[in-house]
């Protein structure tokens, strides 16, 4: 991890699925549900995986090559309801250094492509929701990552600097939306899409667990 500091931080954005929360194989598991008859059957988990973090419409017209997909979406969106309770689950320190940032005034935040309701059923069901002064899903912009609106809309709402505001994210959309806002890209290393990946995408800093972001907002020392 560079262990560079990037002046005072004083705000942390954070995506949602695959960086603070474990969706990973309720999505994998929603898309096979939804796509199941109009994919291949050999389509799998490695078709899957890269596209993750770009809007769900979006990802169902690449995956089926059609243009019209509310009736996948729709499927998936039912899936993924009936199962989100038992198949979510903070990673590991998330609770722990969330509500240390948060103890020590720094402005949190959620900048995700889900939208609303699921968004804040999941940080109410894992404990979080109380940390975050800003949440903005796909419902709240018009464009979505890797657009900077998402994350500069956060960066405003809470009257915070773009060049102090670090924006963690597992895919390459969550760094060049942070970039293009001016913000501080930071990965997860726990990423299905590579740590590799990340960096590549402009990623300043790769943190290996939680815990590591105690460092970079200068809480503890290397």
């Amino acid at each position: 991890m560079n262990t560079e500091r990037h002046g005072e931080i004083t705000t942390i954005l954070f995506d949602l699925d695959g960086t603070i929360i474990d969706t990973n194989e309720l999505i994998i598991q929603s898309f096979l549900h939804a796509l199941r008859g109009v994919v291949p059957e050999s389509f799998g988990r490695e078709h899957i995986i890269p596209s993750m973090g770009l809007p769900l419409a979006l990802q169902m017209q690449q995956f089926s090559g059609r243009e019209l997909v509310d009736d996948l979406v729709q499927a998936y969106r039912e899936y993924n309801l009936l199962k989100h309770d038992e198949m979510v689950s903070l990673f590991p320190g998330v609770a722990e250094v969330v509500k240390r940032l948060h103890e020590e005034g720094f402005r949190l935040g959620i900048v995700t492509t889900k939208m609303r309701p699921t968004t804040e059923r999941a940080l109410k069901l894992l404990g979080i929701y109380e940390y975050m002064g800003v949440i903005v899903t796909l419902d709240d912009v018009e464009h979505a990552k890797p657009h900077p609106e998402p994350v500069r809309k956060a960066i405003e709402a809470l009257g915070a600097e773009p060049a102090r505001t670090m924006m963690v994210g597992d895919s390459a959309v969550d760094i060049e939306s942070a970039l293009r806002a001016g913000a501080v890209p930071v990965g997860v290393a726990w990423s299905l899409k590579g740590e590799a990946l990340l960096k590549e995408a402009g990623a300043v800093h790769v943190i290996q667990e939680m815990r590591d972001l105690l460092t970079l907002s200068g809480l503890e020392s290397v």
